[in-house]
């Protein structure tokens, strides 16, 4: 009898260990690039049109310098009323303003406006008779007043809380375009990988009524929609989705999609082009599990696992029309892919009423093709002088890019 028992304990072990590995292959083995220390700069990659020591591709006619380091987990950029740039790091609590003091294009200090926070986010700007700023902690958004010749932001005033534990941590927050500029959007991802929510708030894009004070949902089956962004034209509310882990190398797609208010764009039950998961959900018995009006599917469908994160579209002034209303995406990267993708940032072709045209790569290289990991690219800022903004987390580097 204790033979048996014996020999049935290391069959259950080996069966453990078995599946344990086949796990791990399947699902782990490219998630050494994001735990691995950021690969340091290089003499011999710098150029004439990329200064940065790190081996990145750019078009021809643009080049690429470091604006600004040492920001350790260095996540949303924005412009303050000066034209100070902006930057949260939700590892140290902190939002910095990155200051050219001698104006040579290179930032030479990075300020600390307001710290001790609980892994600050998205921050946005609203200037009425005095200028406001707002900051997306992962368990409130607060209002501040904003000196912005000390570069202080002062007098704390909590407008509402959010959810807190799980996954996804962050939350970004944007006010909407006029007539509706009193009302600003939040998103709050999911606290899992897949799901039923019992927080009503979580997996999804919220929207607060400054006149009413009230928050509410504004789009739903979003699990982990960190970026949003207004495209130029149409006024649309545009958003990079996260798609689920766990199912491959190459499913479920990450995506890109308009978000409109009262829409439910699927999770956990649909993703992509209203593809059903089956894997989740076994409800298929009343209709089909994914179907419009009821599901909204994806507008632009990105590779599984390149986890997309800031999007900007270019404006017309300062740019050559060709890349006109185009849109770039971030791809920070996967963690849950054999073979890694991502590390990069893509040109979406669109025109000016935001059709798909094509895409390409705009700056690669953060990756390399023995697996060294420069950096990851986070947040995105295209500036009407023809000069884009990048933030990169993992290196703690803001880089600045010209077009020549």
């Amino acid at each position: 009898m204790k033979k048996l028992l014996k020999i049935l304990l290391i069959g259950v072990v080996i069966f453990i260990l078995g599946w344990l590995g086949n796990f791990y292959w399947q699902n782990l083995r490219g998630a050494g690039v994001i735990v691995q220390s950021p690969t340091q700069p290089k003499e011999e990659f710098k150029t004439e049109t990329n200064t940065t020591g790190l081996p990145l591709k750019l078009p021809e006619g643009f080049s690429i310098s470091i604006f600004a380091k040492n920001l350790g987990g260095a996540r949303v950029l924005t412009f303050d009323p000066k034209g100070n740039i902006l930057i949260s790091v939700p590892s140290e609590g902190k939002v910095f303003a990155l200051i050219d003091k001698n104006k040579d294009g290179l930032g030479d200090e990075n300020k600390v406006i307001v710290e001790d926070l609980d892994r600050p986010h998205g921050m946005a700007f609203r200037c009425l008779e005095t200028c406001k700023l707002y900051i997306a902690e992962t368990n409130q958004v607060a209002e501040y007043d904003y000196d912005k010749e000390s570069l202080k932001a002062i007098n704390k005033k909590k407008l509402f809380d959010l959810p807190v534990g799980g996954n996804h941590f962050t939350r970004t927050i944007i006010f909407e375009p006029y007539p509706n500029d009193s009302k600003m959007l939040i998103s709050v991802g999911s606290s899992c990988n897949v799901c039923n929510e019992n927080d009503s708030r979580r997996a999804k894009i919220l929207e607060y009524d400054f006149n009413t004070k009230k928050l509410e949902t504004f789009a739903s089956g979003l699990r982990n929609s960190v970026f949003m962004n207004i495209h130029p034209v149409t006024g649309d509310m545009w958003a990079t989705e996260m798609g689920r882990d766990l199912l491959g190398d190459d499913i479920p797609p990450d995506e890109i999609n308009i978000i409109k208010k009262g829409k439910n764009y699927g999770w956990p039950i649909c993703y992509g082009k209203n593809i059903h998961d089956d894997n989740f959900d076994k409800n298929v018995y009343f209709r089909n599990p994914c179907l419009e009006p009821f599901e909204t599917e994806s507008y632009i469908d990105i590779q599984a696992h390149s986890a997309p994160l800031g999007l900007a579209f270019f404006p017309e002034e300062g740019w050559p029309e060709e890349y006109w209303y185009n849109l770039l995406v971030s791809y920070h990267g996967s963690w849950n892919r054999s073979a890694p993708t991502g590390y990069k940032i893509v040109r979406y072709k669109l025109d000016e009423k935001g059709n798909y045209l094509g895409q390409a790569d705009f700056i690669s290289g953060w990756l390399d093709e023995k697996g060294n990991v420069y950096g990851r690219p986070v947040d995105i800022l295209i500036q009407p002088n023809g000069i884009i903004y990048i933030s990169d987390d993992k290196a703690g580097i803001i880089y600045k890019v010209i077009k020549n």
